[in-house]
């Protein structure tokens, strides 16, 4: 059976528990300068520190780290390390050569751990959903005040880079490919056409998520759509999960939650940050608070996938995989699911 068929069944079968922040984990580690550069980039031109991708090649072996300790606390679905893995955000360190190896990399890493696991218990399969960020620039918008009909990018200047970053996370082993953080529905529809391009071209079955982000108490993504206009943008595509994260603690996301439960035929994924941000930028919710907030979307039959964003640790994981065992998923209101 493809792991493809395997993903569909699981989740006919049950709740499934996305990992938490992996840029939470990394932090933890208190890398500095000459970790992100490692041996290999001990000379490039340009500052690494922050550019959490390329630790895939120069610090891999906490990246795998990370990924075990998601899938030790009850995780069904690890996040490839690509959140920014796009030439276009890799345009900041000068690194658009190495977008494809990295992504790459990535995804051959939380491909070789989650075997690990499913080959020590066959009967939870794990699976690798390879992240695929908004980039850091918006084809809906203008970054420029005095000129509203100024971009910075075009569709098919996304289109390009997320069909390099989507081969790449094909070929290193993801099962999934993950869309996230979506504050730009247009930029989601370019990585969208490309991730249908390559179906096409490879003739293959590709699982999508998509995960688009309310920014704050209007409700609204960046770009000024509601849940329901989000919903209906990408209803087109052949999906397989369409959801919520980041921005927004548990609790806040409820409301969103319920639009795309009552109104999607796909499958419903929510993996929130641990509560607001305090004064410092921090995340304060300890996992017993962010799980009784959980508990919300399972008494009102709201997801299928649920993890963590922001602030996540395994702890917030294994107390949501705890609080999720035995309940029975969201159907979906239309059951003829695409296998």
């Amino acid at each position: 059976m493809k792991n493809s068929e395997i993903l569909y069944q699981a989740l006919r079968e049950r709740i499934l528990v996305l990992d938490g922040a992996m840029g939470t984990m990394l932090q933890q580690y208190g890398f500095q300068e000459a970790d992100y550069r490692g041996t290999r980039f001990r000379d490039w031109p340009v500052p690494l520190k922050g550019n959490n991708d390329v630790l895939s090649l120069s610090r891999p072996e906490a990246i795998a780290e990370v990924h075990r300790k998601y899938l030790q606390a009850g995780a069904d679905i690890i996040e490839t390390n690509t959140f920014s893995g796009t030439a276009i955000a890799m345009a900041d360190y000068g690194m658009e050569e190495l977008v494809y190896e990295l992504n790459y990399e990535s995804a051959r890493i939380a491909r070789m751990v989650c075997d690990e696991f499913t080959s020590e218990t066959p009967a939870k399969p794990r699976f690798v959903a390879g992240a695929i960020g908004p980039t850091n620039k918006t084809a809906s918008l203008s970054p420029d005040v005095n000129d509203s009909g100024y971009r910075a990018i075009t569709f098919e200047d996304l289109r390009r880079a997320y069909r390099l970053q989507a081969q790449a996370l094909l070929d290193g082993g993801a099962d999934i490919l993950l869309v996230e953080t979506v504050f730009d529905t247009l930029n989601a529809k370019a990585a969208l056409f490309a991730i249908d391009e390559l179906r096409e071209e490879r003739n293959i079955a590709i699982p999508v998520m998509v995960s688009g982000t309310i920014t704050d108490a209007s409700g609204r993504t960046l770009s000024g759509q509601t849940a329901e206009a989000f919903l209906i943008s990408v209803s087109h595509m052949d999906l397989l999960c369409v959801g919520f994260n980041c921005a927004l603690g548990a609790r806040q996301l409820v409301p969103y939650l319920e639009t795309l439960a009552a109104q999607s035929s796909f499958y419903v994924s929510a993996y929130p940050n641990a509560g607001l941000p305090n004064a410092f930028g921090a995340y304060d919710e300890s996992a017993e608070q962010m799980t009784a907030q959980v508990k919300e979307y399972l008494d009102k039959g709201l997801i299928n996938i649920v993890g963590g964003c922001c602030g996540t640790t395994p702890e917030h994981i294994k107390s949501i995989a705890d609080l999720v065992q035995g309940v029975a998923p969201r159907i979906p209101s239309e059951l003829e699911m695409k296998n």
